[in-house]
């Protein structure tokens, strides 16, 4: 797949404390355009414990794509969502543990439901859906 048929990009940037990305999707704008807007970033300790997570997503859309810091890398719809979630769901947590909890039961997750709990979490008020899906996928206690 091509950057410019995917629904979601994931770019990994090498920061001092480790490797960590950064999540797009692609929107319209107001003049019709389509483009990538940033989602959520993913931090180091997040990233390194949701590795599995983001190399079978970055896999399903590219074979021959390596998780390394570089270019965008294309995801689809169904694997764009649950990084999605998942990138929402860690943001702000510090146990590598409970993210990797969060992490393989987000890619244990459906496409279709990724994609709803997605849609409730960036409305407003979407903190409630944020804090449900912690508890749902066990990053919380």
């Amino acid at each position: 797949m091509r950057i410019r048929q995917a629904t979601f990009a994931l770019r990994v940037v090498r920061r001092r404390v480790g490797d960590a990305a950064i999540l797009y999707r692609r929107t319209l704008n107001q003049k019709q355009d389509e483009r990538l807007a940033r989602v959520s970033p993913i931090s180091p300790l997040a990233f390194s414990a949701a590795a599995s997570l983001l190399r079978a997503a970055v896999r399903a859309s590219s074979p021959d794509a390596k998780l390394a810091p570089g270019p965008f890398l294309p995801l689809d719809a169904d694997w764009g969502a649950k990084v999605a979630c998942y990138a929402k769901v860690a943001a702000g947590l510090r146990d590598a543990g409970q993210l990797h909890k969060a992490a393989d039961n987000q890619r244990q997750a459906d496409g279709t439901e990724a994609a709803w709990w997605l849609g409730l979490m960036v409305r407003p008020g979407g903190k409630r859906a944020i804090r449900a899906l912690r508890i749902l996928t066990e990053a919380v206690k």
